[in-house]
């Protein structure tokens, strides 16, 4: 089928017309820069862009998360209609798009992700070669870039010390919900435009069931003493949403330091992460301790297509990868304990991992991504020690003593159509403290 089209968008955008560009931000609550759009300009079409430069590397044509994103932008047409405006959508490359138009400014939110700044620096001087400003903020996370920095200026690379100062330097203010319902008289006045199907994108529908986008306070409030256990639904479940910018991260941070402070803290990984990928981008390719890129990582196919497939013959690994591979979703215990299993247990590296998260996980984030996995395998900033490996059966005890998690996600568990295990652990667990010690050296005492 033909590639959805917007007919002559340069037709529907003149130098009266302020372009607000949506990315992670799919919601017109709360949206930083749709708010200083809407105040300082007026007239404001609103703009959504399918990136084919993104889209074009996705191997599953039933990748949900292209669904979710046109499921969250049909919310926000409905909401746009009322106000008498429209969505507008384009299907191409955004660098292409912009040297085609001529607005009167663009206003758009920061992406610290290392294809996202180099796409926003030629988006920004394709404009300025034209004498159009284009304006981002802050949106996506609650604290950024250089402002938790230790007493020297320097970005902090340990967790705690900077959760700490983020806590101290956190205000009010900083929280505080921008108010764009005050001016949506100022969207553009326009009929409604077409928004793609699934189809036009090139995309089929996946059969995964979305999250809804409910804020559940009990489960906050209980957060720190269910989490840990992925038979129990402890968790907001609300990261695709927090992905997608489909609920404002200032919100939740309210409502965390007031119900938890373990689920703030959660939240603080997320700025942490952010902020690392922002100050060593090297961490998408390499690891954050160089020593770590000296692993003589085994690679085995066969283990990975086994790891993959939940047929490990651990059966936390195994519920763990078919959740994952079913839902899109993946209980946080759980990436730790198959992450661990993968980098330690079958040596196998850590970017094979990531990389297959980044294609199932509906909540893919690369900052979270990336610091996750080179956290389990002891390559990144404040990354588990090397001689940390998870045993799957002692976590199985303490995390799903009852197995419930397990048989849900393995039924054959138990008979004889389950495998054996892929290795041994004690075998495993001995090798991988070789292979790591021959590449970083000895742990030093304590």
């Amino acid at each position: 089928m033909k590639r959805f089209e917007q007919k002559n968008p340069d037709r529907l955008i003149d130098s009266t017309t302020t372009l607000f560009w949506f990315r992670r931000d799919l919601r017109l609550e709360d949206n930083a820069g749709l708010y200083h759009a809407l105040k300082d300009a007026g007239n404001v079409q609103p703009i959504f862009i399918f990136d084919t430069a993104i889209l074009d590397l996705l191997d599953d044509r039933a990748d949900a998360r292209v669904e979710f994103i046109l499921a969250s932008l049909n919310v926000m047409q409905q909401e746009l209609e009322k106000h008498g405006s429209s969505l507008l959508v384009i299907h191409g490359n955004p660098v292409d798009f912009f040297n085609q138009v001529t607005p009167k400014a663009v206003f758009t939110n920061h992406d610290y992700e290392p294809y996202a700044r180099t796409r926003d620096e030629r988006v920004a001087n394709a404009l300025a070669a034209r004498g159009i400003p284009f304006h981002t903020y802050k949106d996506t996370v609650i604290l950024e870039k250089s402002e938790v920095v230790k007493e020297d200026g320097g970005p902090y690379t340990v967790f705690t010390p900077y959760s700490r100062k983020w806590k101290n330097t956190i205000t009010a203010e900083q929280l505080k919900p921008w108010d764009t319902k005050r001016f949506t008289d100022r969207f553009k006045k326009t009929k409604p435009w077409p928004l793609p199907t699934l189809t036009q994108l090139g995309f089929a529908p996946s059969g995964i069931e979305f999250p809804p986008r409910a804020i559940k306070q009990s489960v906050i409030e209980h957060y720190h003493q269910q989490r840990n256990f992925p038979a129990v639904a402890g968790t907001t479940r609300l990261s695709v949403h927090l992905r997608f910018g489909t609920v404002s991260i200032r919100k939740l941070a309210q409502l965390a330091q007031t119900k938890n402070e373990t689920w703030l803290n959660e939240l603080i990984w997320r700025d942490f992460y952010h902020m690392i990928l922002w100050h060593f981008p090297h961490i998408h390719e390499r690891a954050f301790k160089p020593a770590y890129d000296r692993i003589a990582w085994r690679n085995d196919p066969g283990e990975f297509a086994a790891w993959c497939e939940g047929k490990t013959g651990y059966p936390i690994v195994d519920a763990g990868m078919r959740e994952l591979n079913t839902t899109g979703f993946m209980h946080n215990r759980v990436r730790m304990i198959v992450a661990s299993f993968l980098t330690k247990h079958l040596l196998i590296d850590w970017r094979w991992g990531e990389a297959y998260f980044a294609k199932k996980l509906l909540d893919f984030d690369l900052a979270a991504n990336n610091g996750g996995w080179q956290w389990a395998a002891g390559s990144g900033c404040d990354a588990a020690p090397y001689f940390r490996v998870f045993n799957p059966l002692l976590q199985t005890e303490k995390f799903d003593p009852q197995q419930a998690y397990i048989k849900k996600w393995v039924p054959e568990f138990g008979s004889n159509a389950y495998p054996l295990p892929i290795v041994n652990h004690a075998f495993a667990r001995q090798r991988a403290l070789e292979v790591y010690q021959q590449a970083v050296g000895k742990p030093k005492a304590a």
